[in-house]
């Protein structure tokens, strides 16, 4: 009997990029799952017809991004029933993709320190979606002139973080020339009224201007120092000694030519 068939719990849309994912709960023991897409302008689509895992790759079935969606998750047998009983499911949140999947980490393509310009070059996260060509979609592509990217950076070392916005895949940023900074970057949706910072890229810095003292520490300092007294000592001694030596010579002049003299 359908209806003794256990329903689907804890539904929830695991979504990055446009990549979606349905999960659910429990594990099926003598059932199926059969998931079922309902757009609000589309046909229903099935996806994981049959399936006895517990989540569904539902992409596909959510081409149109700015549709709303609800999925029902269908306990079946593995047979028809003969009596055309409707099987029991259990219904979702509603999705809408545009809004809700999450934005995945900018990949820093290339940056640079020369003078007093930080320059930083990054890609778009791609999307499952392709172009007739076969080519990936981007999410620049989908979200157009409704993505911004913001760049964080601060001194090496610093607590300090400024930042910047551009809709370009690049920035250029003042800095104080000689200087090393840190970075990253994150894509920001600003219509969205919930989830509208993405993913932070990976933190990099620049390595421009660093001294031996940055490179190797203490080590250098102490051996500085120790040569800084030593040339010091140098310079008040080598006086002394040089004016004695002078002396001493002058001394042993004159009392060769005494000696000569009463000779």
């Amino acid at each position: 009997d359908y209806e003794e068939l256990p329903r689907a719990v804890n539904i929830t849309w695991s979504s990055i990029n446009f990549k979606t994912i349905l999960q659910w709960q429990p594990k099926p023991s003598d059932y199926f799952y059969t998931v079922e897409i309902h757009g609000q302008r589309s046909d229903i689509k099935r996806k994981c017809i049959l399936t006895s895992e517990t989540e569904c790759d539902v992409t596909d079935a959510l081409r149109d991004v700015n549709e709303t969606y609800t999925a029902h998750i269908l306990s079946v047998m593995p047979v028809e029933m003969d009596n055309f009983e409707e099987p029991p499911f259990a219904e979702s949140e509603k999705f809408t993709p545009y809004t809700q999947t999450a934005i995945g980490k900018p990949a820093i393509k290339d940056y640079s320190q020369k003078g007093s310009k930080l320059n930083v070059v990054f890609k778009d996260p791609l999307t499952p979606y392709m172009f007739p060509n076969g080519s990936f979609q981007s999410i620049r592509d989908i979200f157009q002139h409704d993505l911004e990217y913001k760049l964080y950076y601060w001194k090496d070392r610093s607590s300090g973080k400024k930042d910047v916005t551009t809709k370009s895949r690049e920035f250029e940023v003042s800095v104080d020339s000689g200087t090393n900074y840190c970075f990253y970057v994150q894509a920001i949706i600003p219509s969205r009224r919930e989830n509208r910072h993405g993913q932070e890229s990976a933190v990099l810095c620049t390595s421009v201007g660093r001294s031996i003292l940055d490179e190797y520490g203490t080590e250098v300092f102490i051996i500085i120092a120790v040569i800084a007294v030593t040339v010091i000592i140098l310079a008040i001694v080598l006086p002394v000694v040089l004016c004695k030596r002078k002396k001493a010579k002058k001394a042993r002049a004159v009392r060769e030519k005494e000696l000569l003299n009463g000779v």
